[in-house]
């Protein structure tokens, strides 16, 4: 499985709109900036046919820690973030077949 940046983001979308790479690379980290604000707001976003971003709260649990077994490691409640596929990409990646 290929590993694909922020730069190659940008590259492939200034390559296909015309756009220079700069304009693309701003537009891009703006949109990142304010889908980090909302979550940090602890607000929904929704990307139709995409999927959904969603602050929710991992209850509290113990942990062990690898190096000393015997102690267990209190793991206190915090907000994570969730992301839901939309049905287009859900449809999109079901569509693939599996690798041997």
């Amino acid at each position: 499985m290929e590993t694909i940046t922020k730069r190659d983001l940008v590259v492939q979308i200034a390559d296909q709109s015309g756009l220079t790479q700069h304009q693309v690379f701003d537009v891009l980290q703006l949109f990142l900036d304010n889908v980090t604000q909302h979550l940090s707001q602890q607000h929904e976003v929704v990307l139709r046919n995409f999927g959904t971003f969603e602050i929710r709260v991992a209850k509290a649990k113990v942990g062990r820690n690898p190096n000393d077994p015997e102690k267990d490691v209190p793991i206190p409640a915090r907000c994570v973030v969730k992301f839901r596929p939309g049905k287009e990409l859900k449809d999109r990646v079901g569509a693939i077949p599996p690798k041997k």
